[in-house]
């Protein structure tokens, strides 16, 4: 497997493992693990490259990605050679989508699945790594109906279980159809990506997400396909915490603070896993790690073990709903250190996050910690944060002011915390 000519490591594109993104801290490399699943040793693996290779800071996106951040240019390909050595390397070449398909942390595995929704994302991925002509960015959610529900998780086309032997489909705009047999989903996924690559405003650049077509053009794209109503919608998951799987099994799904560690934090959660004999370890969407296999008193167990190393594993944990991208100095298109912020912002909104609302710190537009709309949105500039409620970062702010403002209006009495108390608000 051939690498690409370091010239073509652009910035602000969509990077994965064989093409990193340049960033204010080195390149970053966007590692896609085959079904998004490590055992205890290539975590710790995982650990030992990012700080032999990088800065040895990770992260996990919200699209259950590992990031190796500071990867300088001259190891790049060692980096490559030892990843692809290890069979940690599953991702699409060319220029469109590195992996198409997200899916439950626990796909497969979870004891509420109405089907395998693992064999099914995976058929739903090789099916659409097929069509040619689709934009970097475009993806699929493959929901297998289970208590881990995807609903928040923007997508450009989206497919649920609601039966046993049935899936439907989703396309932006409220727009459903079926039900269909899954083992006929994915030909059906095949002719609608087909369909949205063959627009031409898309193949001029034009359009690069199915929600920028209109319900005419959408429709046109399902054509033969059974219009039907929105299926029921679902209660927000517990994204972390102790879950059943099936054969009378459980996983702990622990989430990361702000979906960030480091090398030296990642090897005691390797030797944790090793110690307690987690069958795999499986990448969350919701910026965490999955640990499944296991009993139920044993994975009670890791949960406190790993609560102890300073994971998440309360639902109503105030780091939970907290979006952050890696801000300054690590991306030198950030505007503010907007971690550290995220931190502060984060103690003067405890109670608010720990009843759901959601605040995404920004240190740019485009947005990369968290797509779709928050309760609160920060974009950062040269003074200060824009301050955006109930929208995202292209939305207009209501305010602009500097954190130690910001903070201000946030306590208990003051205007913007009452305005974000009285609204419903935007899960995660």
């Amino acid at each position: 497997m051939s690498l690409p000519a370091p010239e073509t490591m652009r910035r602000g594109w969509c990077p994965g493992t064989l093409r990193p993104m340049q960033t204010g801290d080195g390149w970053l490399v966007r590692l896609h693990p085959p079904r998004g699943a490590l055992s205890p040793t290539q975590l710790a693996f995982v650990g030992a490259l990012a700080a032999r290779h990088g800065n040895g800071q990770i992260e996990i996106s919200g699209r259950g990605n590992l990031q190796l951040r500071g990867v300088r240019e001259e190891a790049h390909p060692v980096l490559v050679a030892e990843l692809l050595n290890a069979g940690l390397v599953d991702e699409a070449m060319g220029d469109g989508p590195h992996r198409l398909v997200l899916a439950s942390p626990l796909a497969g595995r979870e004891a509420g699945e109405l089907l395998d929704a693992a064999g099914l994302a995976a058929a739903i991925e090789g099916a659409g790594r097929g069509v040619a002509g689709l934009p970097a960015k475009f993806s699929i959610v493959v929901d297998g109906g289970g208590a881990l529900a995807l609903d928040n998780f923007s997508a450009d086309l989206r497919l649920r279980a609601v039966a046993t032997d049935a899936v439907v489909f989703g396309l932006p705009g409220g727009l459903w159809f079926g039900p269909i047999a899954p083992d006929s989903a994915p030909a059906i996924a095949a002719m609608l990506l087909a369909g949205f690559a063959a627009e031409e405003r898309v193949k001029r650049g034009e359009v690069r997400r199915m929600r920028e077509l209109d319900d005419m053009a959408l429709s046109a794209l399902a054509s033969g396909l059974t219009p039907m109503p929105a299926p029921a919608p679902r209660p927000s998951p517990a994204p972390v915490g102790i879950m059943a799987e099936r054969d009378g099994r459980f996983a702990v799904l622990a989430a990361l603070p702000f979906g960030r560690s480091d090398a030296t934090g990642f090897s005691p959660l390797a030797g944790l896993a090793e110690r307690f004999a987690v069958e795999e370890i499986r990448l969350s969407p919701w910026r965490g790690l999955g640990f499944c296999g296991l009993s139920r008193a044993v994975a009670g167990e890791l949960a406190v073990a790993l609560a102890k190393e300073g994971l998440v594993l309360s639902p109503r944990d105030p780091r939970l709903p907290v979006s952050a991208c890696a801000g300054a100095p690590a991306c030198d298109r950030a505007a503010a250190a907007t971690l550290a912020d995220a931190a502060t912002l984060s103690e003067v909104l405890a109670p608010l996050l720990a009843d759901g609302l959601t605040l995404h710190v920004s240190g740019c537009v485009k947005s990369c910690a968290r797509q779709g709309a928050a309760d609160l949105t920060l974009l950062a500039g040269e003074t200060g944060y824009d301050v955006i409620l109930a929208g995202g970062t292209r939305d207009r702010p209501i305010a602009h002011l500097t954190l130690p403002e910001l903070v201000r209006r946030l306590e208990p009495g003051q205007d913007i915390r009452a305005q974000l108390m009285a609204a419903p608000h935007h899960q995660e």
